[in-house]
């Protein structure tokens, strides 16, 4: 097997690019020769550009973020006002589901008064204040 052959087929439009090949060398080499432009699309167009350039992907991936962290944010603003702004007598759901009557206001800790005839209290952390049902109703 002295002589080894590639045979390759093109377009009939396209007679510029040929794969041709040369015999086998005295040390058993073939050689295949490739044109430079071979692997360029036919009719010497550019390569599609992507759908998306990459800075309008990184965008979308912002304003995403931005909208998922925003949500959560805004109701905790809105959780610490309306924990700051209980006061004595205020009726109040914990998110527990006991309604109660704050007695006392403290930094850390809020009394409730749960039971009337019994004189319950209980003291919860602010943040276990679900619902402020006196200001609620207006």
């Amino acid at each position: 097997m002295k002589n080894v052959w590639i045979l390759a087929q093109t377009e009939a439009d396209e007679t510029s690019s040929h794969i041709t090949s040369e015999p086998v060398t005295s040390e058993g080499q073939a050689t295949t020769k490739v044109p430079s432009d071979f692997n360029a699309p036919p009719g010497g167009k550019e390569a599609p550009k992507p759908f998306f350039p990459p800075w309008l992907l990184l965008a979308l991936a912002a304003v995403f973020i931005f909208m998922l962290f925003r949500g959560p944010r805004k109701k905790q603003k809105e959780h610490k006002k309306m924990v700051q702004s209980l006061e004595k007598n205020d009726k109040v759901r914990t998110i527990g589901g006991i309604i109660g009557t704050i007695v006392d206001v403290k930094d850390d800790e809020i009394t409730l008064k749960i039971d009337e005839s019994n004189n319950t209290k209980i003291k919860v952390a602010p943040s276990a204040i679900g619902r402020n049902l006196s200001k609620d109703k207006a």
